[in-house]
């Protein structure tokens, strides 16, 4: 076969599951799931360790014996798997739902234009069903993990939801997505602090009360405003031409910046503050330098660099952040060693 012959040969055709899957996997961005999800397996794993620690002092609160793995930030395969599907349903719902809201402004922006509502990939019943059937898992999902979940399901769904609306009407929409990512860990403590009352809401000690995982929800909100300023920055002639609002139109690129940095401060900040009531040490420590140096390389990028850059600092440098804090807290559970060292 020619040269000619070789380049205008029929390519062969992608296997239809797998197809499907990274249509849909594109379609709700499956790998932005690594912003949120180490987040609430560290959250897991920390509330898993101060649950048995809270049994361990006291035996007489409940008569069933804890699993071993409890001590090392396991709560057992069945709640872990709960957890997935309730990360991963809440969030397709949120994203199918933004999709779907967005469609009209995402035809019209060059940068958007071939997503797959508006290129016709998927149609609008597909995402509403989409939409509809993830929203339904996850409330079912949290319904089986304790009654605390029950209850606070439909009200999680509606704020990772409504963010999609605040654009238009509120130059604070950052805050909205910021305040839906934090639920992520938030939740996570939740479900496996909350099938007992007294222990979810206990005050003394602060590493087993709802301080730290309040803590950390606060700098994930702090640490999403940071970076979803930056990559507002990609559109901000075309929101401010058809009245979409966020910090960077109604600031300017220059002031919304420096409100993205101050952010990012507030969350490292906030990171030390868990960290110190966990009592973690090195490894944490490290941990939290590495997202340091991470943050400066992005606003290094957002404010030296052209705006095709700004994907690099979106996602891949944000992924290292939640990954590096999730191995980290990680080891200080896993390594007693770790949690000696003075």
């Amino acid at each position: 076969m020619s040269d000619t012959e070789l380049v205008n040969a029929p390519k062969p055709k992608r296997r239809a599951l797998v197809g499907l899957l990274h249509i849909w996997g594109g379609f709700v961005k499956f790998s932005h799931t690594l912003f949120a999800m180490p987040f609430a397996l560290a959250s897991m794993m920390v509330a898993s360790r101060e649950h048995y620690r809270y049994h361990e002092a006291n035996p007489g609160s409940n008569g069933n014996p804890l699993a071993p793995a409890f001590e090392f930030g396991f709560p057992g395969p069945k709640l872990f798997l709960l957890i997935i599907v309730c990360m991963v349903c809440a969030r397709t719902c949120a994203m199918a739902f933004n999709r779907i809201v967005d469609r009209k402004f995402d035809a019209k922006n060059p940068r958007t234009a071939n997503r797959h509502l508006p290129a016709g990939e998927i149609s609008l019943f597909s995402a509403w069903s989409l939409c509809v059937l993830s929203g339904a898992g996850f409330l079912v999902a949290a319904g089986f993990i304790n009654t605390a979940c029950c209850v606070l399901g439909p009200v999680a769904l509606f704020f990772i939801c409504f963010y999609s609306l605040t654009k238009r009407f509120t130059d604070y929409t950052h805050i909205w997505l910021g305040i839906a990512l934090a639920l992520a860990p938030v939740g996570a403590w939740i479900a496996v602090k909350g099938g007992s009352m007294p222990e979810l809401f206990q005050l003394l000690p602060l590493g087993q009360s709802l301080l730290p995982p309040l803590v950390l929800g606060i700098s994930v909100v702090f640490w999403l405003i940071g970076f979803d300023i930056i990559y507002a920055m990609q559109d901000f002639e075309f929101d401010r031409q058809h009245g979409l609002r966020s910090l960077v139109t109604a600031w300017g690129p220059r002031n919304a910046l420096m409100a993205a940095f101050l952010s990012h401060m507030i969350m490292l900040g906030l990171l030390l503050i868990y960290g110190l009531l966990l009592k973690f040490k090195v490894a944490f420590l490290i941990g939290w330098l590495i997202i340091l140096f991470c943050l400066a390389f992005e606003h290094w990028i957002a404010r030296k660099r052209s705006l095709k850059w700004i994907n690099t600092a979106f996602f891949k440098l944000n992924a290292v952040i939640s990954s590096v804090f999730f191995f980290v807290v990680a080891t200080e559970i896993l390594f007693p060693f770790f949690s000696r060292i003075q």
